[in-house]
């Protein structure tokens, strides 16, 4: 579904990502991992296009992506829920979820399996996103890339200041997705648990290098949580 080649990226004299190759599959959920600076924001914002990639390539569904703006990776099917949520917080839970309806025919409706997945949104859909807990605005934003029918979705961080109930819904809602077979999912994550609980492979950048990268049920073994604290 996505397969990145050779990638670097670099802010003015500083080389942020270097030289990363990976695939991305239908049907499976990838984790993305390392500490706080290590490139994994920035190499997501490269994948979306907001970002201008310096070296390498981006294929996605089969067509070289590496240079189109942001909207077009959007209308070919890439979903991108960003770190820290960004939804619309003047709008309502139905308008931020109309937004992502964007690249679609006007009379698309907004997807009931959205509702399936959390039931809060359809219980607040005439309130105003910023009235929201964080919780509930980091499904409205999974919501809101899911609206659009994604063929791939990418998701920063979703558990970063989440309660752990929530966090249980977001890992239930995303083992779902990737149970349809629907789409490819990429994870980044620095919650270890939640990132070994969903994934069916695993990158872990340091520096903006991979340094570790395997099925996700061998992480207890390769010592990625271990790799992590250092």
């Amino acid at each position: 579904m996505l397969k990145v080649d050779n990638l670097h990226q670099a802010y003015g004299g500083s080389h942020i990502l270097r030289g990363l190759s990976f695939e991305l599959q239908k049907g499976e959920v990838t984790t993305l991992l390392g500490r706080n600076g290590v490139g994994k924001t920035t190499l997501l914002k490269s994948l979306m296009g907001l970002v201008k990639t310096k070296e390498g390539s981006v294929t996605f569904d089969g067509k070289t992506i590496t240079h189109l703006p942001p909207h077009e990776r959007v209308r070919a099917g890439i979903g991108y829920v960003p770190q820290g949520r960004e939804i619309f917080p003047r709008l309502t839970v139905e308008e931020n979820l109309l937004m992502g309806l964007a690249t679609q025919p006007g009379s698309t409706k907004i997807p009931e399996r959205i509702f399936a997945m959390f039931p809060v949104l359809k219980q607040m859909m005439h309130r105003r996103g910023g009235d929201l807990s964080g919780g509930q605005q980091q499904q409205l934003a999974i919501g809101r890339a899911l609206a659009m029918g994604p063929s791939l979705l990418i998701l920063d961080e979703p558990t970063e200041g989440i309660q752990p109930s929530i966090i249980k819904d977001i890992e239930r809602a995303i083992r779902m997705l990737a149970e349809t077979g629907e789409m490819a999912i990429l994870l980044v994550e620095q919650y270890y648990d939640f990132a070994e609980s969903l994934a069916d492979q695993y990158l872990l950048m340091e520096r903006g290098e991979f340094i570790m990268r395997g099925r996700g049920e061998t992480m207890p073994q390769d010592g990625v949580r271990e790799a992590l604290a250092v």
